[in-house]
């Protein structure tokens, strides 16, 4: 068993599709029309045939509640892997991207916070 699709909830397919493609570095893996919204994904570069995030439409009444409780309370929807945290933290900060958690070591990795400008914290982690 392995994992093939994980979930976050965006507030706009199409800006959440821009937002991970063009300042994150995903890449599109499925775009289907679906009525008034899409099956929407992206991938990693470096794992084209690896874990997909869908991009979920947030239209279920919960999911809004539950975004804006996670981002209330300051917790990440979902967390990246990347192989230096400062790094990337440097590179999202200069293209824009507000953090909300600054790069810190908690025990065996390091974690930076930012706002995916979708309704979403998202964190990035490396282990260290």
């Amino acid at each position: 068993m392995r994992i093939n699709l994980s979930s976050i909830f965006v507030d706009d397919q199409a800006k959440a599709l821009r937002f991970y493609t063009e300042v994150l570095g995903f890449v599109a893996k499925a775009d289907v029309p679906l009525g008034e919204h899409r099956w929407l994904t992206v991938v990693s570069p470096d794992d084209p045939n690896g874990t997909e995030l869908v991009l979920e439409p947030d239209a279920h009444p919960a999911s809004k509640v539950f975004m804006a409780a996670l981002v209330d309370d300051g917790i990440p929807a979902t967390s990246f892997a990347v192989d230096d945290v400062a790094a990337e933290f440097a590179r999202l900060r200069g293209l824009g991207v507000r953090f909300t958690q600054e790069p810190a070591e908690m025990g065996p990795v390091t974690t930076a916070v930012f706002d995916d400008t979708c309704g979403n914290l998202i964190q990035i982690a490396q282990l260290t």
